[in-house]
């Protein structure tokens, strides 16, 4: 896995999905699909990680990128859309990938 180096800029993302405490497992399976199969071959990603509330109905996918550029690109990449897509359809709602970004492109 790609080691964020602190004295370059750095992408991070943080959705939050209120979810049906029975579509929970469904989601993060989506979730993580889209990790494995998507998000780890774009460069530029360095993690992801999934949390999931004790009552089951929130779950946090949070996500790190070397850059804004390789998190623009992360979204182009064939199959995030999609992912994306299935993840808003069992969500009863989420924060928008825009809405929770967060940028550091200072170099320090």
């Amino acid at each position: 896995m790609t080691k964020l180096d602190p004295d370059d800029g750095y992408a991070v993302l943080i959705n939050t999905f209120e979810v049906e405490p029975d579509h929970v497992d469904e989601l993060i399976a989506i979730l993580q699909e889209a990790t494995e199969g998507v998000m780890r071959n774009v460069p530029g990603f360095v993690s992801a990680n999934l949390h999931v509330s004790d009552d089951r109905t929130r779950v946090v996918n949070y996500a790190q990128w070397k850059s804004r550029d390789a998190f623009a690109k992360m979204k182009d990449f064939p199959g995030a859309g999609e992912h994306m897509g299935k993840a808003a359809s069992i969500a009863k709602s989420f924060d928008p990938v825009i809405y929770s970004l967060r940028f550091s492109d200072s170099k320090r």
